[in-house]
Parts: structure tokens; C-alpha cells; sequence
């Protein structure tokens, strides 16, 4: 089992009857999964905030949730979280996202899966994660798509899911080590530590193209964002999430 660099705090030992209840409600469901939880119950206000954050503006709100699933994912492949890319949905799931609907999210723009709306949503994520401009035409085309609410919700998360995924990636963390045995949210291959065990072994001797940018309107090469680190990276995910 990886070490993470900050330590676990063991549900076992939660004297809070409703942090014990989230813990097992992780557990079941997922995204967040306990082990990103099990980080943040150091402070219990930081468990708190997250896991209320994620279910009023995440779970529930205004805005699609499946709309808010998939930039989710697509913040996931930017910024290489693969502690939350290998996480989906039941939600989003149980309301008709398939496994397929995310292969493509690198390449939103071009890609046939996705609709205008969806796609519109995507291009906002991009902006916020690859801090692109954006001019009049980018705000009419959300404007098009999405009321203010919307507008303020799906910004407000991308913006919060890319911190916490930011963060998450440097802590070393997996999936399967703190209430092990329930695969709540796991996405295909990664349900079980023997699973998740076979694909990381697998992504390690895959090499697949890859996509045509890490940022989809821009080429390779004008982001001082993309490194030869982030390409190789970039490959592995090609392997391991699609």
C-alpha cells in the first residue's frame, strides 16, 4: 500500500456519529471517495465544507448534474488526478451517462458524443482549467446555453474541483484504503485492489496517440502548461481512464 503524504485519520477512531456516517456514506457512493476524506477529517471544518460543498453544488443544485459530471472528469485528464478520474458518478450514471461519454473529453469540440450544451459547459471548464481568454463570443455561447445560476454553479465547481484535484495528486493517496471492500463509484477496472492493481499494471506497458491537445484549442506546444512530463502523463491516462 502507497504511503500518503499526509496521514489517514481511521474512521475506527471518529468520536463524531455524523463524520462516521459520512465515512460509511462515502464508502457507499462515492465521489468523494473516503480516502480524500479520510485526508481532510484532520480538520473537521475541512471535512465539513468539502462534503457539504459537494452535495449542494455537486449532487443537487441547478445546474445538469451530468453537464457538472463530465467537466469533472474533463479537470481530471487536464490536470491528471487519477485518484478523481477513476471515480464516475452513480448519480450521473443512474440518469443515463454511459462509460463511452467520457472517452472523448479531451477533444470535446470535435468529438460527436457530446451535444452543443454540453459542450458549451466543456469550453468553460477548459477556460477555467487552462486559464484561456475569453471574449465575447465564448460568454454568448454560454449565455446561449445556460442562465446565471448555471452559469455561477458549473463555474463555482469547476473552480473547486480543480483545487481539490490539484491538491489531491500530490498527496499520494488510492482508492481501497480506508473502508476497503465497497466499490462505491469506482469506475470500470478499478473496483477492487486486485483490479486496480491489473490496470495500473496494464497503463504502464500501454502507449496510445495522443489526443490532439491537452487543452483542445490550442496545439501542442503554445501552452507553457504542457510539459513533456504532462504528455507522458497525458499518455497514461489515454490507457487507464478511456
Amino acid at each position: 500500500m502507497s504511503k500518503p503524504r499526509i496521514s489517514y485519520i481511521d474512521p475506527a477512531t471518529v468520536e463524531d456519529p455524523a463524520m462516521v456516517v459520512e465515512f460509511e456514506r462515502c464508502a457507499r457512493e462515492g465521489t468523494p471517495r473516503p480516502e480524500s476524506q479520510a485526508i481532510r477529517a484532520h480538520v473537521p471544518a475541512t471535512f465539513w465544507s468539502f462534503a457539504n460543498t459537494w452535495r449542494d453544488v455537486f449532487k443537487n443544485g441547478v445546474a445538469d448534474h451530468k453537464i457538472k459530471e463530465l467537466c469533472r472528469i474533463y479537470v481530471s485528464r487536464s490536470v491528471l488526478c487519477e485518484f478523481c478520474g477513476n471515480q464516475r458518478s452513480i448519480k450521473a450514471a443512474k440518469s443515463g451517462l454511459k462509460e463511452d461519454d467520457y472517452s472523448d473529453l479531451i477533444n470535446f469540440e470535435s468529438s460527436t458524443r457530446y451535444d452543443e450544451r454540453q459542450k458549451a459547459a466543456l469550453s468553460y471548464a477548459e477556460a477555467i482549467t487552462w486559464d484561456l481568454p475569453c471574449d465575447d463570443a465564448f460568454w454568448a455561447r454560454l449565455h446561449k446555453h445556460f442562465s446565471e445560476p448555471e452559469l455561477v454553479e458549473i463555474g463555482y465547481f469547476v473552480a473547486i474541483t480543480m483545487g481539490q484535484q490539484r491538491w489531491l495528486r500530490t498527496l499520494n493517496i488510492e482508492h481501497h484504503q480506508i473502508l476497503a471492500g465497497q466499490d462505491g463509484s469506482m469506475a470500470p477496472g478499478f473496483e477492487t485492489p486486485a483490479a486496480l492493481a491489473a490496470s495500473i499494471a496494464a497503463s504502464a506497458t500501454t502507449v496510445l496517440p495522443l489526443p490532439t491537445s491537452p487543452c483542445s484549442s490550442l496545439p501542442i506546444g503554445t501552452s507553457p502548461a504542457i510539459s513533456p512530463r504532462m504528455v507522458s502523463r497525458a499518455r497514461r491516462w489515454s490507457s487507464v481512464s478511456l
